[in-house]
């Protein structure tokens, strides 16, 4: 690939370029290449959403934070970028981030939230689908404690990579619910949907988004078995319902590595993944890490 001049933008363009979601990164660590249309995740500022604050250059990566929450930050010296998580419960507005200053004192990064409405399906059931016994409330509880963990897993990046954070898709198949639809069952509301599902029949091989380190496998009562993947910097992606587990707690993948098939376990109507995305602790959105 020839070589590419980066010419950084004055202040003004550059926080403008920035709030779009199109301030292409140089090349460096978690940079996008430079082909790209624009730099990955995709910046829309919504509940579910990301986005991608200018921080200016900086000869060490900067620390940024929402609330104590570390972010992740990409670029190199000569522009760096605070990669935000926005979550589905998010309310419309102004926000901002927490930058710390080489001095040891601190800078908000403001930015705007824009209101999404997501779709809303309503159920009839029988209580027993949506009600839990004692048993099964006990062991999901005990379930969200551990995963609770498994999702303040914060690891510092690698300086020496230079990786894209476009996803590869885990498994070829039809996108069968949307991320951020909210199921109503016999009147009550449940969570909003967090992740991607990709109807696929039982069996078909399920492969790392990107590189990254297995965190944590198991078989849990709503997810089924489930594997973990820490890309980095609070950026993790999590694949559910599967049949089969191949890798182990420790492995370290590259992208479109094998680390399972597509199954039916836990609370699953039906073969399919789950896909889900998580930055700085919230789960975002999938599609805006892919190209299509």
């Amino acid at each position: 690939m020839p070589a590419m001049r980066f010419t950084r933008p004055s202040p003004s363009r550059r926080a403008l370029l920035g709030a779009l979601g199109l301030l292409a990164l140089p090349a460096g660590a978690f940079a996008a290449p430079a082909a790209d249309a624009g730099a990955w995740p995709r910046a829309l500022s919504v509940p579910g959403g990301v986005a991608r604050l200018p921080l200016g250059p900086a000869a060490t990566r900067p620390e940024a934070f929402a609330g104590d929450v570390p972010l992740l930050v990409v670029g190199d010296a000569r522009e760096w970028t605070a990669v935000v998580g926005i979550a589905l419960a998010a309310a419309p507005g102004p926000a901002h981030i927490t930058v710390r200053t080489p001095g040891g004192g601190t800078r908000q990064v403001p930015y705007r939230i824009a209101p999404k409405r997501y779709s809303e399906q309503h159920l009839k059931v029988s209580p027993r689908t949506v009600d839990l016994s004692p048993e099964d409330q006990a062991r999901f509880e005990r379930e969200r404690a551990h995963q609770q963990v498994v999702m303040a897993t914060f690891t510092e990046p690698d300086p020496a990579a230079d990786a894209s954070l476009r996803m590869q898709v885990p498994t070829p198949g039809r996108r069968s619910s949307s991320f951020g639809l909210r199921r109503v069952f016999n009147g009550q509301a449940r969570n909003p949907h967090s992740g991607m599902d990709i109807a696929a029949p039982t069996g078909t091989p399920v492969v790392a988004p990107l590189p990254g380190r297995v965190i944590d496998t198991g078989d849990y009562f709503f997810n089924g078995q489930t594997v973990w993947l820490d890309h980095g910097a609070g950026l993790l992606t999590m694949v559910c319902h599967l049949s089969r587990i191949g890798v182990q707690v420790g492995d370290v993948l590259r992208t479109g590595q094998p680390l399972g098939a597509v199954g039916a376990t836990g609370r699953a109507t039906g073969p399919h993944l789950h896909w889900g995305v998580m930055l700085n602790r919230t789960m975002v959105d999938p599609a805006l890490f892919l190209s299509d």
